[in-house]
Formats: structure tokens, C-alpha cells, sequence
């Protein structure tokens, strides 16, 4: 009996690559044979977020490349991830748990399900985040 290798997706701006970007992509390659790693380009992270990354799209996209959980990393460029879906067609589709029980995340699971995709949710790294070394830096900055 043979069974259909499972395609796991994971999304993610991967700006100031941290411990959590690797928990992440290490948990979701346990739960996959197959795993994306979707890079967000810098135009659609500053449309989603409000600002750019500070680390440039090209260089960011290298780095989830070399990392040995990542079979793939395809650049993302929309909010919609059944857009990316309809080129990859993955099985699952992997978020941090600050996504769970919230309107953006009961959003991914509708649009998910719509395409036969289901999400799965890995805890959150609480102590480290992009947003908080951004804003390490910030304050790095002005005191300059």
C-alpha cells in the first residue's frame, strides 16, 4: 500500500532569522515529507505590516534555502495563501499558535479548507520575535 507523500507549506517574512523562524520550520518538517517555505517579498510585507524588512528579500530567501528542514523556498507574494496554493498545492499549511481562535486565523482555516488544505498550529516563541529585535534596533539607533 502506497501513501501520498504529505506537502507541508510554511509562510513567513523570515526577516532577522531567529530561533523561532527554525523551531517552525523544524516542527513542521517533523509533521510533512515535503516542506515549502514561502518567503514574503518586501512590497507585500510592507502592504500587510506597514513597513519593509530590514533584511532584503534576495538575502532572506538564500537563508531558508540553506536551511537542511527546507526542501523548497518559493517566494510569496500575497496575503491570500490559496494564490501560492493553486502553484504548490500543499497539504497543510503551518502557523504559529498567535494565529489560533483569531479573525486572520479563522480566515487562513476558511480559505484553507476551501482548496482541501487544512493548518496546523506550532507554539509560539515567546522571547524572541522579528518584531522585538526590530524594535531592539530601533532603540539601538536613536540612542546614537
Amino acid at each position: 500500500m502506497t501513501t501520498t507523500p504529505v506537502i507541508g507549506y510554511v509562510p513567513g517574512v523570515f526577516d532577522l532569522f531567529h530561533i523561532g523562524h527554525l523551531n517552525i520550520l523544524r516542527r513542521a518538517r517533523e509533521q510533512c515529507d515535503h516542506l515549502i517555505a514561502g518567503v514574503v517579498i518586501d512590497t507585500a510585507v510592507e502592504k500587510m505590516k506597514g513597513y519593509r524588512p530590514i533584511v532584503p528579500f534576495e538575502e532572506r530567501i538564500e537563508i531558508v534555502r540553506a536551511i537542511s528542514y527546507v526542501d523548497a523556498a518559493v517566494t510569496d507574494t500575497s496575503r491570500d495563501k490559496r494564490v501560492v496554493w493553486q502553484e504548490h498545492r500543499f497539504d497543510v499549511i503551518f502557523k504559529g499558535d498567535d494565529w489560533k481562535d483569531t479573525e486572520k486565523g479563522q480566515m487562513l482555516e476558511t480559505e484553507m479548507a476551501e482548496v482541501g488544505a487544512r493548518v496546523f498550529y506550532f507554539p509560539y516563541t515567546q522571547h524572541t520575535s522579528s518584531t522585538m529585535l526590530r524594535d531592539v534596533l530601533a532603540r539601538l539607533v536613536q540612542s546614537l
